[in-house]
């Protein structure tokens, strides 16, 4: 009988990214919620994929579901192994292969697995997951925020996109967002999903705790989306200068809260990642301001980011703007 392999040996799997990737320091941060929530605003306005959704599950019964299952898929992929990392892909294209959507505009049946819809997808949910986490003041460089573009091209693999085609830095995701914008739309879908994430069914007993602690957090990831966005909903946001202090206020609770405390929520990806590869591996922003100054040193991936005129955080020296600076992210 093998023997069991003990935490913190070499030969021990540390999942598809691992303890010393971007993304395992950044997906433990407690503003991912707010993140994933933006990115439910932002993947809405797409007409065809805000379809896909609708037409294929009671999105009004099984909303919560739905978060909860994106949640687990992206706590599955982060933090487990890489054995259970490939099953959460093969069992997401799995659903994918057997659902269609009517094209809005020519009524034509189209698969839900479509490259140009995952792709949509994938870049909605990256791009909000790094300005939300980022401008509320987790640090990042300007190429660690590249890395965790470049890292995040596996996930893309994991639902069946060609990983050539999926953008692997910011300024590739800026280039995509921007190609995209002219076929975003305010749909009757869109505004199904704004009006659901406004105010989401729930118990007659929750229904204070619903707008004193969920109307705000769906508030404040509504008011981190792009101006454009913004625009399509018909809803306006608080200026940027606001939103920023907002967010980075929100991050500063959030992060109050003791991790041991945070990560005993279920199903605990993170405990388990650490009991199984040691307590060196537990998430955190200070690991990464370690390998700031190799990664941000001019001729990392951060360099032609900055070169275009991209800004974003990291470290002391660089964090976010302070409210009412320049802040411009991918999407």
């Amino acid at each position: 009988m093998a023997a069991a392999l003990r935490p913190g040996s070499s030969d021990v799997d540390a999942g598809l990214f691992g303890p010393r990737s971007v993304t395992w320091q950044m997906h433990g941060d407690p503003m991912m919620w707010i993140a994933g929530v933006r990115a439910l605003y932002l993947q809405a306005l797409h007409p065809l994929a805000v379809r896909g959704v609708t037409q294929n599950s009671d999105f009004r019964k099984d909303a919560w579901g739905r978060l909860i299952r994106t949640a687990r898929f992206v706590a599955t992929t982060t933090y487990g192994t890489i054995e259970a990392a490939e099953r959460a892909g093969a069992r997401v294209r799995s659903i994918h292969r057997r659902l269609s959507v009517t094209d809005p505009v020519t009524g034509i049946r189209r698969g839900v697995d479509e490259p140009e819809l995952l792709l949509w997808v994938h870049c909605a949910e990256i791009a909000s997951y790094l300005h939300v986490v980022r401008r509320s003041g987790f640090p990042l460089t300007d190429a660690q925020a590249d890395s965790y573009v470049a890292e995040n091209v596996v996930s893309a693999r994991l639902v069946g996109l060609d990983p050539a085609d999926v953008p692997a830095d910011t300024a590739a995701l800026a280039a995509y967002f921007e190609k995209v914008r002219p076929e975003l739309a305010d749909t009757p879908e869109a505004r199904e999903v704004d009006a659901f994430l406004r105010r989401p069914p729930v118990h007659a007993a929750l229904v204070p705790a619903r707008e004193v602690i969920w109307g705000r957090f769906a508030a404040l990831a509504y008011a981190s989306l792009p101006p454009y966005a913004h625009e399509l909903y018909g809803r306006l946001a608080p200026a940027p200068a606001v939103v920023t202090r907002r967010l980075r206020a929100t991050g500063r609770a959030l992060r109050c809260i003791p991790p041991k405390v945070r990560w005993q929520l279920p199903p605990k990806h993170i405990l388990r990642a650490v009991e199984r590869i040691g307590p060196g591996s537990r998430p955190s922003p200070y690991k990464l301001r370690r390998n700031a100054a190799i990664l941000d040193s001019g001729d990392g991936p951060g360099a032609a980011w900055r070169a275009a005129g991209i800004h974003g955080g990291g470290g002391r020296e660089h964090l976010p703007p302070e409210a009412g600076g320049e802040w411009r992210t991918p999407g």
